[in-house]
């Protein structure tokens, strides 16, 4: 018994355990920050639907894709099933896209702009996507850490023996689009044209 412990323990088993518990504490802390942004959206909307008449569809947009997060939920007995962390990122990246559109159109509406709750929450979501960026890095270094501890020797051994599998990380592309920021075209530069150059000034004679 004693020396199937030291066996397992020289093998990597005790640091497989420990990175198991850090990923799926790493992931909980996404998955808390993601529902701190679902939870700021319906004041949000709430704020911005007492100005906007015009832009009903981005309003609805915003209150679907956050229905849309709601029903791809990804428990950490998900973790190794690539295909759930792909949906549970389309849903979250569909939701950050709609938000953008939604904050760039708030630009048309300077009374909005100037409430007090408007700013309050703009601010609330603002430190929200800084939190879920910084929690979504701390979860993709507690995977890589992991992933690469079950794939080398003689880990590798032992994963296979105990049922250790790699755990999905979020992918480059769908990183990228929910990290993107959104581009803010401001009415006063669209559709400008340069300025003709200067006629060239005759040469004295």
């Amino acid at each position: 018994m004693t020396l199937g412990v030291t066996l397992l323990a020289g093998c990597g088993y005790n640091a497989m355990q420990a990175g198991d518990e850090q990923v799926k504490a790493a992931w909980s802390e996404v998955l808390n920050q993601y529902q701190r942004r679902a939870d700021l959206i319906p004041a949000l909307v709430k704020s911005v639907d007492a100005y906007m008449t015009n832009e009903r569809a981005v309003l609805k947009e915003v209150t679907e894709a956050r229905a849309r997060v709601g029903s791809a939920q990804m428990s950490t007995d998900k973790l190794e099933d690539p295909q759930a962390m792909e949906r549970f990122q389309q849903a979250q990246g569909s939701l950050s896209s709609a938000l953008s559109r939604l904050l760039v159109v708030t630009e048309n509406y300077p009374t909005l702009k100037a409430d007090a709750l408007f700013r309050d929450l703009q601010a609330e979501l603002a430190g929200t996507e800084n939190r879920i960026a910084v929690a979504r890095g701390r979860y993709v270094q507690q995977v890589e850490a992991y992933n690469t501890l079950i794939r080398q020797f003689p880990g590798v051994i032992t994963a296979k023996i105990m049922g250790y599998a790699p755990k999905a990380n979020f992918s480059v592309e769908n990183e990228a689009a929910i990290s993107r920021a959104p581009a803010i075209e401001f009415s006063n530069t669209r559709g400008a044209t340069p300025p003709a150059a200067p006629a060239p000034v005759p040469a004295a004679r």
